[in-house]
């Protein structure tokens, strides 16, 4: 499977003057504007990877190309479609993300490992309404002491090791 997503560059302050993001302009090498940079490259640079491939004669697996239109980081919409598209997409073996950075232009940069994200809602409460702490100051447990117990199973704060229960292995 191959990953891009096809956002661009936001309307939002900061532009020099003259440009914007809606209207491009070329000064000296370089193009400003909407789609001038960020991902719009992801299904050409997929489909260029597999022509090259071709033409060398590799024998490749199916290939499934996934684009999504907007920002990857918080996307309310990449898992519902990814679930509308199980079936075409199958299960992969692996999964090229086309989002990637470099660190210059001048060789190919190719990033081995993503971490990834996950996003929750974490809420502890303790205690059915608020309470002073001249009164209760050292008795009731602060909550976020409770938070970071429960992430510290998880992932310890100290070491940095994930608990094994979390570990993935790779094939």
């Amino acid at each position: 499977m191959m990953y891009g997503h096809l956002d661009k560059q936001p309307w939002m302050d900061g532009w020099d003057e003259g440009l914007s993001p809606t209207t491009p302009v070329i000064r000296g090498e370089y193009l400003y504007g909407r789609g001038g940079a960020d991902d719009g490259y992801a299904p050409f640079s997929c489909i260029l990877a597999i022509k090259n491939l071709q033409l060398q004669g590799v024998k490749l697996p199916r290939c499934a190309l996934v684009l999504e239109t907007e920002e990857e980081s918080g996307s309310p919409n990449l898992l519902n479609l990814l679930d509308v598209a199980k079936d075409f997409i199958g299960a992969p073996d692996y999964c090229f993300c086309m989002d990637s950075g470099a660190f210059n232009y001048d060789q190919l940069w190719c990033t081995s490992s993503l971490r990834g994200i996950n996003i929750i809602e974490l809420k502890v409460e303790f205690g059915l309404s608020g309470y002073h702490s001249g009164e209760v100051g050292g008795i009731l447990p602060e909550t976020f002491r409770i938070m970071r117990t429960l992430l510290d199973r998880i992932d310890d704060s100290k070491t940095g090791k994930v608990d094994d229960a979390f570990q993935v292995e790779i094939p």
